[in-house]
């Protein structure tokens, strides 16, 4: 079985897949974007570890707009605390522009701001490392793995808005999983109508069944401004079938999956 994940060696996700790693012999493919992740395993070339949302900077857009395109399921959770840290081949006087994924940015910003430097986004905190290696005087916001990988040293450590920040990780197969008492589902509803009242009733599914909605997040549909699809959570609870059965006759639902949160090592 292969586990697809954010390349290039570096990232948080990588982090994440190589501690999954340890628990079994899958084999570690790292692809550059979420989106090829997401194509990958849904042709069935493995599965995949993606981030979910941040404590801090919220979901994952792209997560998100690709379990809404590709036929794939949640089959587990993950979660990491995270830690960013300032690493620069010179010093931190003569840091003349930093390096970030735009993520790693937001989770940074008060930081960021207190400096002044100018930030240049990329597309993982990997590729941060790769390109302050490479331009005079420039700095990364890195995990201690990349800057290590690297051979950055670390000048500032721990330079996140909050000590908690922590990030969600999810398993993504091509196929549910075949549990039959999970602890959370996922699912995405696309209203087929705008009216009034229709998230009231759509809530409303899971209140009178007594399930708890864990999370609710809203989408553009990308079909036209002012469309939104929904992203739901939920406790699992016997009544989740009956809940989803009800949802469907009222709007389209495409069921993400019921899982467990897979405990890694530290």
């Amino acid at each position: 079985m292969k586990l697809i994940t954010l390349g290039p060696e570096g990232t948080f996700s990588h982090e994440m897949a190589l501690k999954l790693h340890l628990t079994g012999p899958e084999d570690l493919v790292l692809l550059p974007t979420i989106n090829g992740i997401m194509a990958a395993v849904a042709r069935g070339d493995g599965d995949g570890i993606v981030p979910m949302e941040n404590s801090e900077a919220g979901s994952v857009g792209e997560t998100l707009d690709g379990l809404s395109r590709h036929p794939l399921f949640i089959t587990g959770e993950m979660y990491m605390p995270i830690h960013h840290n300032l690493a620069s081949l010179v010093s931190p006087e003569a840091i003349r522009i930093i390096y970030a994924h735009p993520q790693t940015h937001e989770q940074c910003s008060e930081m960021i701001e207190q400096w002044g430097i100018p930030v240049i986004h990329t597309s993982s905190n990997a590729a941060s490392a790769i390109e302050a290696k490479k331009t005079p005087d420039a700095g990364a916001l890195l995990p201690v793995s990349a800057a290590a990988l690297y051979r950055i040293p670390v000048l500032v450590r721990n330079t996140e808005n909050n000590p908690s920040n922590t990030t969600r990780f999810v398993r993504i197969s091509p196929k549910p999983l075949p549990d039959k008492t999970p602890e959370k589902c996922s699912i995405l509803i696309d209203p087929d109508a705008d009216r009034a009242g229709l998230l009231h009733d759509l809530l409303d599914v899971f209140a009178s069944r007594k399930i708890n909605l864990t999370r609710i997040e809203s989408r553009p549909s990308k079909r036209k401004i002012g469309e939104y699809v929904f992203f739901l959570d939920t406790a699992w609870s016997p009544e989740t079938a009956g809940a989803i059965t009800e949802l469907k006759a009222i709007t389209s639902v495409k069921e993400l999956g019921c899982y467990r949160k897979i405990g890694v090592p530290a």
